[in-house]
């Protein structure tokens, strides 16, 4: 009869170790499973983030709109190889009353509309004219590589977010996990303290233990709700709910040397080819600046016509037989001198002093020119040929800052190089320093397991104290978080070096 308690002890602790163990179990298979968020809405992939990114990434769209200025200015380079053409059309009101004009002054007896149209074409040609287009050119090709950098710059911060997430969530993953086992050995530690067995101390250490875990998956969840704020701002995009981040990778110790990821980024990376491409731009622009001492041509012509009209149309009629009058009387004077007549060239009045009427109307109709009736001017062509003497050294000052553009370019390329170098060489060594932490997380978390499998173990048949048990479930959630730091951090770093290089690796 004294055997039966240690017979129900034994039977109530094996009904609770059951789902204790189940849950152990679970724990494990579920941080091996795929860390994808299963609670359903949008698929989300690395590719098709980082295709929306690329639409809409503020930073990465300021860098395509300042292609759009390069592209611009090289057509206007090229423009500038065809000549200009102007068109103008002027109008004009001049009142009546006396105007000065280089110091005479010139009386207007009647108020006047006048009208002029001119269009012409005008053609510069100097050094600069011909060598700009290739500048803009080189300029553009420099754009067209911060774009391409722009985007791969673009690429590698969606790939570190999207990491990130996907670590936090196999983190909240680990956290919800262990808090079932926690309840578990909450439940484990009231049924040993209801049979004898254990004592409340194990009771008091397991809630703390569950409250603390809790806590814990507070934390995890609100920092993958963090982190998908982050993802959804560089994108671009506010984020869809439930969305769920499908791209999982194998970790591979990279197959490649960091000699063939240096050629290629040698080769390849965009960052370094806009730096190239712009100290082509700087070499020409030191032939254009040293053209500035040859002489400029311009050549312009054009055609254009005018018009004056006066508002008062008897202005001219009166205007035009005061002159018969001032004419008839200058030849009465010849005749009365004893020389012949000329009156038919003064032309005739009426008897009452007035222009015939035919003339009259004649010269009203030719008033009446104002808009549209233009009186042609005759056809020009100007052609000019201009060398400065002395611009103030001007031209001198260009040369230098020609000079010292390109030098700088060349320092641009080396510091690239370097730069180049050095952050594809680290990434590299970065990356294998990864792949061997995440192994060796990889065999601890084995280990951590095992550990805490022994020590539910000798707890449930009484020959440890659930201290042990506490400690080995802390070491075992501190290794599950170092291995999927490990993994997510491999991740990031082959990113950070596709980044370097400039181009996808895998």
């Amino acid at each position: 009869m004294r055997c039966l308690p240690a017979v129900t002890v034994a039977i109530s602790a094996v009904a609770v170790l059951l789902p204790f163990s189940n849950a152990k179990a679970q724990t494990a298979d579920t941080i091996r499973a795929q860390t994808v968020d299963t609670t359903g809405g949008p698929e989300l992939s690395l590719d098709k983030a980082m295709s929306i990114a690329q639409k809409n990434n503020p930073d990465h769209l300021q860098i395509v709109e300042a292609r759009r200025t390069a592209v611009a200015r090289r057509r206007a380079a090229y423009g500038a190889l065809l000549p200009r053409a102007d068109a103008q059309l002027q109008g004009l009101y001049l009142a009546q009353g006396n105007t000065l004009l280089s110091g005479f002054a010139q009386g207007n007896g009647s108020n006047s509309e006048q009208s002029s149209y001119f269009i012409g074409l005008t053609y510069n040609v100097g050094t600069s004219t011909f060598l700009n287009p290739k500048i803009e050119q080189a300029n553009v090709r420099a754009a067209d590589a911060d774009v391409t950098n722009s985007v791969s710059v673009t690429r590698s911060q969606i790939a570190q977010d999207y990491f990130t997430v996907l670590g936090d969530q196999a983190k909240a993953k680990l956290e919800d996990s262990l808090i079932a086992n926690a309840q578990t050995a909450l439940q484990l530690a009231k049924a040993k303290l209801a049979v004898g067995s254990g004592i409340s101390l194990d009771v008091s250490k397991a809630e703390v233990n569950l409250g603390t875990q809790e806590v814990a998956a507070i934390r995890a969840k609100n920092q993958v709700a963090i982190d998908r704020l982050t993802l959804f701002q560089h994108m671009g995009m506010m984020e869809p709910q439930n969305s769920r981040l499908t791209t999982t990778y194998e970790v591979k110790a990279p197959t490649f040397t960091v000699d063939s990821v240096l050629a290629l980024a040698r080769a390849d990376n965009p960052a370094l080819e806009a730096a190239r491409t712009r100290d082509e731009s700087a070499k020409i622009g030191i032939k254009a600046a040293r053209g500035s001492y040859l002489p400029t041509l311009q050549v312009s012509t054009g055609v254009g016509g005018y018009t004056n009209s006066f508002t008062n149309s008897n202005f001219l009629v009166n205007q035009a037989a005061g002159g018969v009058q001032g004419c008839l009387a200058q030849d009465s004077i010849r005749v009365g001198a004893g020389l012949s007549s000329q009156a038919g060239q003064c032309g005739t009045l009426n008897s009452d002093g007035t222009l015939p009427a035919s003339q009259a109307a004649a010269i009203r109709k030719s008033n009446n020119a104002f808009p549209f009736g233009f009186t042609k001017q005759p056809f020009q062509v100007t052609a000019t040929l201009s060398l400065p003497i002395f611009d103030n050294f001007q031209r001198e000052l260009k040369v230098e800052q020609s000079e010292a553009a390109r030098n700088d370019a060349l320092y641009a390329i080396r510091a690239q190089e370097l730069k180049t170098t050095a952050t594809v060489t680290s990434g590299y060594l970065t990356l294998q320093a990864q792949a061997q932490q995440v192994a060796l997380q990889e065999r601890t978390a084995i280990q951590a397991r095992e550990t805490l499998r022994l020590a539910e173990e000798r707890y449930r048949v009484g020959l440890a104290p659930f201290l042990d048990v506490s400690d080995a479930r802390s070491q075992f959630e501190q290794a599950e978080s170092d291995r999927i730091n490990a993994v997510y951090d491999f991740h990031k770093a082959f990113a950070a070096l596709e980044a370097a290089v400039g181009r996808p690796l895998r």
